[in-house]
């Protein structure tokens, strides 16, 4: 039987197994937390199969209902926007503590709090941002094995598709994300195995050039990007602290690095829009002044991006820098996803906020105030947004100031 005449059903079970093998890494006896939405139960069974399959000791998933989260901007008092469950994150900090792995499906309506009041939308954020700190520093340094994979919820279906049937639509959502996934292919895990190979040699390859600073120019863009002392790129699958080799975003085509917070000068404009918490930034635009953001503008979304950027003092400076040709295989599909996780990987990208430990050399033994020194950022939030295409040329800046091309044209130079 042919790849493409594979059923549902099996692919889905593949990306399921693909999840837990791949990108999760999963040990025998290890407990999972994952999150999702209750539309994505079909694949989180599959997932939580497998994953006893592997071994775990305990699954446990915390479903979500967007049909819910509406009613509480519809009808919950006002005083409730500063409210987050604080109790639960603390629990998900407590089991990462105890060696739990991390999984979460995406696959939200990118739309969904489109006409809800930005002041109440960016005070939930923050609220929940500030109370999912203690789990997120677990994520973000690394100290767990943790992965991203989608589920295709109609909704979201219907944004990439929206002259498309809903049937249709969710369909062909599917087989774009079986396809970015790699799970159309014979044996996923070897093609996950031999795709992961090329991005460690890349991410060898800057590492070997120790670049001071990356100059990006293209349209509305002309953007300098100094990286962290002692920074080191990644991609693909990494081992994560507790000694588990993950990769953490399936799909991923970027090599990616931290760049120094107070070093960032020039404009800039996003490729792609932004879906946020349910929001649809699109058209950003800003500039940068010793690292912060002094300048921001949008074309949608403009009042939700003025709350993101005043969260707390690392908002409005950058916390990830990471480059991918625009021959990715996700930038030629065609499609805007309105998903980070997908529209990410079809463009060099840069992240708003808290900065990864991982990317600095022997990250895992410094200290926080070490890594500030070498010019991490911190802060409640990361964001990614895209500001690469066939358009935007990048060059790699030595230490002594002298520039070499990197990419041209949105691909490797």
């Amino acid at each position: 039987m042919s790849i493409s005449s594979e059923s549902h059903s099996k692919r889905l079970d593949k990306l399921a197994e693909t999840a837990v093998k791949v990108g999760l890494g999963l040990a025998p006896g290890q407990e999972l937390v994952m999150t999702a939405s209750i539309e994505a139960l079909p694949l989180v069974r599959r997932i939580t199969e497998h994953a006893y399959k592997a071994g775990a000791s305990l699954v446990t998933t915390l479903f979500s209902d967007e049909e819910s989260t509406l009613a509480r901007y519809r009808f919950a008092p006002d005083a409730a926007f500063d409210t987050a469950s604080g109790w639960l994150f603390d629990g998900m900090a407590a089991a990462f503590d105890r060696g739990a792995a991390r999984l979460a499906i995406a696959g939200e309506d990118p739309s969904l709090l489109a006409g809800q009041d930005p002041a109440r939308i960016a005070r939930a954020n923050q609220a929940r941002s500030a109370a999912y700190k203690p789990a997120q520093k677990r994520i973000v340094g690394f100290d767990i094995n943790w992965n991203i994979v989608s589920y295709a919820s109609a909704a979201w279906a219907k944004a990439v598709f929206p002259n498309e049937a809903e049937e249709v639509a969710v369909a062909k959502l599917w087989d774009a994300i079986f396809a970015a996934s790699r799970i159309d292919s014979n044996d996923p895990v070897a093609a996950w195995a031999e795709h992961n190979r090329n991005l460690h040699a890349r991410a060898a390859y800057l590492n070997d050039k120790r670049y001071a600073a990356l100059h990006y120019t293209g349209p509305g863009t002309d953007l300098t990007i100094g990286l962290a002392d002692g920074h080191e790129w990644l991609g693909g699958s990494s081992k994560a602290r507790n000694g588990i080799t993950c990769n953490p975003n399936i799909p991923t085509e970027e090599v990616f690095t931290t760049p120094h917070r107070d070093r960032v000068s020039g404009y800039v404009s996003a490729t792609k829009p932004l879906s946020y918490q349910g929001t649809l930034i699109d058209k950003i635009a800003v500039r940068f002044e010793e690292g912060r953001i002094v300048e921001a503008d949008a074309a949608t979304g403009k009042d939700v991006l003025a709350k993101v950027l005043d969260t707390d003092a690392g908002a409005r400076h950058l916390g990830e820098v990471a480059l991918v040709p625009f021959s990715s295989p996700i930038s030629q599909s065609g499609l805007l996803f309105y998903n980070t996780l997908f529209d990410e990987n079809a463009a060099s990208h840069i992240a708003l906020g808290q900065s990864y430990s991982q990317c600095f050399v022997n990250g895992g033994s410094l200290s926080p105030e070490e890594l500030a020194t070498r010019g991490a950022n911190n802060s409640l939030i990361h964001i990614d947004w895209m500001i690469g295409s066939g358009e935007i040329d990048i060059d790699g800046i030595g230490a002594d100031g002298k520039a070499e091309p990197l990419m041209r044209k949105g691909e490797w130079a």
